[in-house]
């Protein structure tokens, strides 16, 4: 019988098992999803099948960082027990993990069809390669990592610049790495305020309005409301966009923004600096 894509991608989904070997393993058997499931698992071939009594909590976020700087790896790996995130033998397996990612692949289980395979037989635990980002420098500018807590967080962040000789500048350096700091201690999901979807801002002030009313009884006059849903607005900026974010860094009764201390830092320089994007791993969630 004809195997179909469908039918690949849910066994890759089951087992995380290459795309070639999964078409092998249902040709085989005739399309029969457990039977093609049981082959991959006796070949040694799949990374996981999926066990609904212990999942896979634990684990690292790593980085990796080409020579120039100018390609950033980030992965997180998860196993079912701290006690095998911490040995040798993981840890050696994420770093695999990891500069395979730099290399280039799109197809972690299948390139790492070996070491996944080792990695099984020394751990005995539901081992996982759960997401994987390569980010490339576009333009002027610097990446900047940083892993927190050794390997609960990992953040890579992009700073541009207009001027090559800025990059070379120790206080852009320095800026980079305060914005990692930033984003894995706050964990800001956008940039700016522009880019967070006008659904999501409908749905927070629906949120506090309605608590508003609850608590008093009525809301303001519409009048009243228009200044009062800017300021909600601007407070739930403050929380999710990282330049609006007060800076990590403040001391009591200090209000700086992420956004001052770019600015602060581009004048400094004599340059426009802009964040570009940034990527935050965090240890179990999504």
């Amino acid at each position: 019988m004809a195997i179909t894509i469908t039918q690949i991608n849910e066994l890759r989904q089951r087992t995380n098992a290459g795309m070639m070997d999964c078409k092998k393993a249902l040709t085989e058997t005739d399309g029969d999803m457990d039977a093609a499931v049981k082959i991959l698992r006796e070949k040694g071939l799949a990374i996981q099948v999926k066990r609904a009594d212990k999942e896979s909590k634990q684990g690292i976020v790593q980085i990796k960082t080409s020579d120039d700087g100018a390609t950033v790896a980030m992965v997180e790996v998860n196993t079912e027990t701290d006690f095998v995130a911490a040995t040798d033998n993981f840890k050696k397996f994420v770093d695999a993990v990891a500069f395979k990612t730099l290399e280039g692949s799109t197809d972690l289980a299948g390139d790492l069809a070996e070491e996944v395979k080792t990695i099984l037989m020394q751990t005995n635990e539901n081992v996982k390669i759960s997401r994987s980002v390569l980010v490339k420098l576009e333009g002027t500018g610097a990446l900047s990592s940083y892993i927190h807590m050794g390997g609960k967080i990992g953040v890579v962040v992009e700073l541009g610049c207009t001027k090559p000789e800025t990059v070379a500048a120790p206080a852009f350096a320095e800026l980079g790495h305060e914005l990692a700091l930033q984003i894995a201690a706050n964990a800001p999901r956008y940039i700016c305020g522009t880019e967070v979807p006008q659904a999501e801002i409908d749905a927070e002030l629906e949120i506090k309005l309605n608590a508003m009313k609850e608590q008093k009884g009525k809301l303001p006059p519409e009048n009243a409301l228009v200044g009062i849903k800017k300021g909600m607005t601007q407070k739930f900026f403050s929380e999710i966009c990282l330049v609006d974010q007060p800076f990590v860094k403040n001391g009591p009764g200090e209000k700086t923004t992420v956004a001052d201390v770019v600015a602060k830092v581009a004048k400094e320089l004599g340059d426009t600096l802009t964040v570009k994007r940034f990527f935050r791993f965090q240890l179990g969630a999504k």
